[in-house]
């Protein structure tokens, strides 16, 4: 996949078929838009696009209310090729493009610039000054610059639509199995591996301290999570939380004790994925009865792995 940072850069070679949107998390939502444009392009031969935008907009003009986002910029891109993408368009959002009235965009940059042959919008999504640039508006363009113009349905899960900021409020409240659901995939976040206080190490539960790239982390507690080890997903259990039983950190610590292995992992940057909740993070009274708890939920968590649709999950991550 292509990787082109501003319009004024990408190297249009033929026509495209493209989406534009934040698409954070990329879920099950976007991904059907996704493969809409992907078979849309096949069929056009054109190239799969998708325009996305750096930072958030709510970051510049509401960054009182911008939400914590669910992946960083690089794991979006990652995951649009992963679906199939040819180029990806990082937009820098500033408030001059804010003011930029849509019907310019659409003209000057998904018309003449991209070759646009066919646009699809996510439901509800609108860009550009006013937040003008609606599916309606979109529609109403396509006829006069000669592109199709259509959205694409939302997708519905237990009654609940699919959205970014629906997963965020499930990984708050530790509900990860669901949010995988929503998303197509476990909620992983990655980072580099930072050396700690080594209390794992004396109580026989070494693990690897991560230090996040990714702002939104579960709820405190213990998790049985895949970490990414020397290119394959290994069984693990991860704490996220303050750690109470020492004194309480200020800042929130993600801890993964990874069964069978004893490498050393330091300034490796590690991707851990959170698979199911054990229990709430709580205070212990003593190092004994810490170690008691940690070895009754790796118990839990070995026997969570044994399941067999858990192991094939681990497959194919």
């Amino acid at each position: 996949m292509k990787i082109f940072h501003g319009t004024e850069n990408a190297n249009i070679q033929k026509p495209t078929v493209l989406t534009l949107g934040v698409f954070d998390g990329l879920h099950l939502g976007h991904q059907r838009i996704m493969q809409t444009v992907v078979d849309r392009a096949k069929a056009a031969s054109a190239l799969a696009t998708a325009i996305t935008f750096d930072p958030h907009p709510r970051a510049v003009l509401h960054p009182e209310s911008a939400p914590p986002l669910l992946q960083t910029l690089d794991q979006r891109l990652s995951n649009l090729e992963v679906l199939g993408i040819d180029q990806a368009i990082v937009i820098p959002f500033d408030r001059d493009f804010a003011s930029n009235p849509a019907e310019n965009f659409l003209r000057e940059i998904v018309h003449d610039r991209l070759q646009a042959k066919e646009v699809y919008l996510g439901k509800g999504f609108a860009f550009g000054k006013g937040r003008g640039g609606n599916i309606d508006l979109l529609r109403k363009m396509s006829q006069e610059l000669g592109f199709i113009a259509d959205e694409v349905p939302e997708i519905v899960l237990r009654g609940q639509r699919i959205s970014s900021s629906k997963i965020r409020r499930l990984l708050s409240e530790g509900r990860v199995n669901l949010a995988r659901r929503m998303l197509g995939r476990p909620y992983g976040i990655e980072g580099v591996i930072v050396r700690g206080d080594r209390r794992g190490h004396t109580i026989g539960f070494p693990t690897a301290n991560l230090r996040p790239q990714n702002r939104v982390i579960p709820k405190f507690g213990v998790y049985a999570t895949a970490t990414l080890v020397e290119g394959a997903w290994r069984r693990s259990i991860t704490n996220v939380g303050v750690r109470p039983t020492f004194g309480q950190d200020l800042e929130p610590s993600i801890e993964s004790y990874i069964f069978d292995f004893t490498g050393d992992l330091y300034g490796d940057v590690l991707r851990v994925r959170f698979l199911h909740r054990i229990r709430d993070e709580r205070k212990f009274n003593g190092i004994d009865e810490l170690k008691a708890q940690i070895a009754g939920d790796s118990a839990r968590a070995l026997n969570y792995f044994q399941h067999k649709g858990v192991r094939n999950m681990l497959e194919i991550l």
